[in-house]
């Protein structure tokens, strides 16, 4: 029983996921059903969690929209995620942001940002 489920995930995995951590801002583009069109939608936000693994690990991302927070839960291996895009690599002591629903204004988005340095072949 375990080596089918083991076999069905396997099969429903995505090949190349994008590496991201708690506090990043990044964008989920997202594909949306209209009628019979298909549109990609962008979501920009932080990431204040992530659960799960496998197949079913699902992340969490929080954005302000006209001063009112917007939360959204997406699955890391649904095919409507078409791709993500980290904009900016955040430092937090924390696994979880939820502290950030109760700030309000500049102080609901503001997380340190982590200062990534290239090896000298990178660049």
């Amino acid at each position: 029983m375990k080596k089918q489920i083991a076999d069905l995930e396997k099969k429903h995995t995505k090949e190349s996921v994008v590496e991201f951590d708690i506090g990043d801002t990044i964008d989920v583009h997202f594909k949306i059903k209209e009628e019979s069109k298909t549109r990609i939608q962008v979501f920009t936000g932080i990431v204040i969690g992530r659960r799960g693994t496998g197949t079913s690990e699902t992340f969490t991302v929080r954005r302000m929209s006209y001063g009112e927070g917007v939360e959204r839960i997406f699955p890391i291996q649904s095919p409507l995620v078409d791709k993500i895009v980290v904009k900016k690599k955040g430092r937090v002591r924390r696994a979880k942001l939820y502290y950030l629903r109760d700030k309000k204004g500049k102080k609901a988005t503001r997380v340190r940002e982590k200062i990534v340095q290239k090896n000298e072949s990178e660049k």
